[in-house]
């Protein structure tokens, strides 16, 4: 069988390291070939040429570029995939009339998040209503994506985000780390994602100056950039400069994850859907504190692996990260917890079965 890849870009983020992981995983099963096509040239991901997987460049002249219809449909045509997989909402809008013109079967995969309330004037509802009667599968990467997006039961599949093992071996010394970064705290709190809309480094932010303003042996850390982080950065008050850092987007994320204490990820009303940034706190072994939103209830476990908090609370945030910094055998048994459930029900290996189980039965349906 031959299955289509189809995504905007490789941008740092959830979708597009996803994306990137399932191939992996995908390379050395037999009886599914993969090829790729991605609408840019902007590719933050450096492993993404080790993949070693036969793409084509889609470029778009617009945003809505009514000339990639018939691009994709020549080059669907041409590659005669059984499958077309889309990762994004516009990509599932173009694959729509070319997988039905061309009898492909159509996986549409752009529900990656899972909001609490979607408004009929967002684009993405108005996707939704123009692709979902046309596709073969809707996956999700968590069941509150299905649920928020309302997807037909016969339809509707979810395969959680897989994360690979192999990502945190062998990683370097922290001391090396801290040496490279200028960090010298030994209880660090850090949260990483992009500054945009769906994130709330706000309340994070506010959470951490309400602590600093108490204790002065915590040093919290921001991995990521994005439109948003000019504004974020205002919000710091100058007493607490050498206490808050913004360490911008960074390639090997992990290496940094290890030096947590505590592991944040606050989310704007948008929700998530299954967060790669708490999977790579779980994956480190870190103690979580995350929104109590949708998707990350189906990755935390409250109590156990770590704390949910209420949507901009930073009062509630701020407690919660100071009971795992003050309760060091807390944090251990948290942080193990969290280990053992991303190997048990997350990883690379799991996820990669369900989406080559998907495949065939969309094809023998």
């Amino acid at each position: 069988m031959k299955v289509l890849q189809y995504i905007d870009s490789f941008r740092s983020g959830g979708k597009e390291r996803q994306l990137l992981e399932l191939l992996k995983g995908l390379s050395g099963f037999e009886g599914i070939e993969c090829e790729l096509i991605i609408m840019s040239e902007n590719i933050h991901y450096s492993y993404f040429s080790d993949q070693n997987i036969k793409s084509h460049f889609l470029l778009r002249k617009s945003k809505k570029d009514l000339g990639i219809f018939y691009f994709l449909y020549r080059l669907c045509k041409e590659i005669k995939p059984d499958i077309l997989h889309s990762w994004e909402s516009m990509c599932s809008v173009y694959a729509m009339p070319v997988t039905k013109l061309l009898g492909i079967k159509f996986v549409n995969g752009f529900i990656r998040n899972a909001p609490q309330n979607i408004s009929v004037h967002d684009k993405t509802w108005l996707r939704t209503k123009i692709t979902f009667p046309f596709s073969d599968a809707i996956v999700a990467n968590s069941i509150a994506g299905l649920n928020a997006y309302r997807v037909p039961a016969r339809k509707a599949y979810f395969v959680h985000n897989g994360f690979d093992m192999s990502r945190i071996t062998n990683l370097p010394d922290p001391k090396e780390v801290r040496d490279r970064l200028g960090v010298e705290m030994n209880k660090i709190v850090g949260m990483v994602g992009t500054f945009s809309d769906y994130k709330d480094y706000h309340t994070f932010i506010e959470a951490a100056q309400k602590i600093l303003s108490k204790r002065n042996d915590v040093l919290f850390v921001m991995v990521g950039d994005g439109d948003n982080m000019q504004a974020c950065k205002e919000k710091i008050l100058p007493r607490f400069d050498s206490k808050i850092k913004f360490l911008g987007k960074k390639d090997k994320v992990e290496e940094i994850v290890n030096l947590f204490s505590v592991g944040v990820l606050c989310s704007s009303v948008h929700g998530e859907g299954i967060s790669n940034s708490i999977m790579e706190y779980m994956a480190l072994k870190k103690p979580v504190v995350a929104t109590n939103c949708n998707g990350n209830r189906e990755l935390v476990i409250d109590g156990e692996t770590g704390y949910l908090v209420t949507q901009g609370n930073a009062k509630e945030l701020a407690t919660r990260i100071t009971q795992l910094l003050d309760d060091t055998d807390l944090a251990l048994r948290f942080g193990k917890a969290g280990h053992m459930r991303i190997v048990d029900e997350f990883s690379l290996e799991k996820m990669t079965l369900q989406y080559a189980s998907l495949y065939r039965e969309i094809l023998e349906n």
